[in-house]
């Protein structure tokens, strides 16, 4: 069964927005943000935790894991 730490986490400071947003690329990009970091990174992982039990709830098969794929660094290549 595939959990929370299947995916990777990422909480980064927006200019734009002037907080920090946290994001789940393969499940869901953004909507999640506040002006403390750390809280942002704890709504970040509950939110994952919930995705995951609608996908499960409906039956629906969860999109392909993204943690352990070195996603960070390939992130920086399209930078």
């Amino acid at each position: 069964m595939t959990s929370s730490a299947d995916y990777v986490k990422i909480v980064e400071w927006s200019h734009e927005d002037g907080c920090f947003v946290g994001s789940a690329p393969g499940l869901f990009f953004g909507g999640c943000h506040g002006a403390d970091e750390e809280a942002v990174f704890h709504e970040l992982c509950a939110r994952v935790e919930e995705i995951i039990a609608l996908y499960n709830a409906d039956n629906r098969e969860l999109p392909a894991p993204t943690a352990g794929r070195d996603f960070a660094n390939r992130l920086n290549e399209v930078a």
